[in-house]
């Protein structure tokens, strides 16, 4: 077991009515902790669920496969290697559904890398994915080896081979139109290569954030035409050529508040939309708006294609170490609070890790995202490895001097959604009566229900789930992230 007990003394009220098991992670110590007695507080609160109400369907929860996180397990023993992956992906852990990995390099690879690597290769013909056969794909098989029910990926590249764009750089530029087609052939062959290592990639990205993240590391600028005209004409039609059309293409694939002109161009006619299979989106634009709006119409303009939340870390940010209440506390800080422009300032005042978190993935599931991905799953203590050294946080930290494991509190946060709401899950009505205390609920495909409850605030509340005309008191702590299962008898 990899979820640390604390005991705590709390008294009072059995659960008695519904059949609902109650784990919590608290600023108090609790690291989804199985709570079975509650304390009643002056403060209430009541949540009515509806499973009559039906939104979307969840594809999943999870993290992502990068050269820094795969580097750091091949240096870890490997006790700890086998106790990090386990804690990801079995059942009796986080249980990753949801994944993605990078095509070639990105930020947190140890260095710059195409896999064409010879210029005007226009057949690809020494296409290799060397680079990756000594650390991402064994991370990836081993991840396989240990889950029961297996989870998908998603692909995104960074950069297009530096030879085919204007400015013959991995950072920044366009990828020139005369090379369109062979691109689209670099997918193919990606999927082709990674087939043979016994790994299945599930989905796409056109390119990672191709606004062009400031020119800063691997990038690849497309407009919201270029885009889709990129996907019409040429990716879509060659991985349908090539008999890989059950591969999902993504668009977009940067933050939210530039959403609605992508959508707009992506489903402009069904002859742009139909390759589509749904849009990525990230959530650095803030770090506490969720951007409700926007998400709700690109929802609206494509009701039946996905809507994922493909990146998210705390970045900017030294992770601290084995020191959980800093997870807690608002001090963390990101790009924005430095280089923001006056106008934008707002959007990125001091946060709570933790609340972060917890936030943002229940302000996306009440807002048609169907599936939430976290960036590194492990980094070091300085947080990197990373060839631009744009230190993060990631949810495992870990000592690689001293092989020491740090399963932080963002770790547990995770774990409250992936462990407990699974793919095909379907989001139900969820209200609650307060505008501080947010929470959230989907019905697994085994009939049972999973609420989730954020309070952030410094009170403990009393809470009365109400489903089908029935009812369950139970309490959460002040500072606390639930996650309440309710089995139907």
């Amino acid at each position: 077991m990899f979820f640390i007990t604390v005991f705590m003394m709390q008294s009072c009220e059995q659960l008695n009515d519904m059949d609902v098991t109650v784990y919590e992670t608290s600023k108090q110590g609790n690291s989804l902790k199985k709570i079975t007695e509650f304390t009643n507080s002056e403060k209430h609160l009541v949540v009515n669920l509806d499973p009559n109400e039906k939104f979307q369907t969840i594809t999943g929860f999870g993290g992502s496969f990068t050269e820094a996180s795969a580097s750091l397990l091949h240096r870890l023993s490997g006790e700890n290697r086998k106790k990090i992956l386990e804690a990801y992906f079995s059942q009796e852990g986080a249980n990753y559904s949801l994944t993605r990995t990078h095509i070639a390099s990105c930020d947190f690879s140890l260095s710059n890398y195409t896999y064409s690597k010879v210029p005007n290769d226009m057949t690809l013909e020494h296409f290799t994915i060397e680079d990756d056969k000594s650390d991402i794909i064994p991370m990836i098989l081993d991840a396989k080896s240990i889950s029961k029910e297996g989870f998908n990926i998603i692909a995104s590249p960074w950069s297009a081979p530096p030879w085919m764009k204007d400015n013959k750089n991995y950072v920044g530029g366009k990828l020139l139109p005369e090379y369109y087609d062979v691109f689209a052939l670099y997918f193919s062959k990606y999927i082709e290569a990674y087939k043979k290592e016994g790994i299945d990639i599930w989905g796409v990205t056109v390119i990672n954030e191709p606004h062009g993240n400031g020119n800063n590391w691997e990038s690849t600028h497309f407009s919201p035409k270029e885009m889709t005209d990129f996907v019409q004409n040429h990716l879509g039609p060659k991985l349908d050529a090539d008999g890989k059309g059950e591969v999902k293409i993504l668009g977009y694939d940067q933050n939210r508040a530039g959403l609605k002109e992508w959508v707009d161009e992506m489903y402009r006619d069904e002859n742009s939309s139909k390759y589509f299979a749904g849009t990525a989106i990230h959530w650095y634009e803030s770090t506490y708006e969720v951007f409700p709006e926007y998400l709700q119409n690109a929802h609206h303009k494509a009701p039946t294609k996905h809507l994922i939340q493909t990146e998210a870390c705390v970045d900017s940010e030294i992770p601290h170490w084995k020191d959980d209440a800093w997870y807690w506390k608002k001090e963390a800080t990101d790009w924005g609070w430095d280089w923001a422009s006056e106008k934008e300032k707002y959007l990125h005042p001091k946060y709570a890790p933790v609340n972060r978190y917890a936030n943002d993935i229940i302000g996306c599931l009440n807002n048609w995202v169907d599936g939430w991905v976290d960036w590194n799953m492990v980094l070091d203590t300085q947080g990197g490895p990373n060839w631009f050294k744009n230190w993060c946080v990631a949810p495992v930290i870990v000592d690689i001097e001293k092989d020491a494991v740090y399963f932080t509190p963002l770790y547990y946060t995770m774990a409250h959604f992936s462990k407990f709401i699974r793919p095909g899950a379907v989001k139900i009505g969820c209200a609650i009566n307060s505008k501080e205390v947010v929470s959230t609920a989907a019905k697994n495909p085994d009939g049972s229900i999973a609420v989730v409850i954020f309070n952030p605030t410094d009170d403990a509340f009393s809470i009365e789930i109400k489903l089908n005309n029935q009812n369950k008191k139970i309490a959460i702590n002040a500072k606390a992230l639930q996650t309440i299962v309710i089995k139907s008898k």
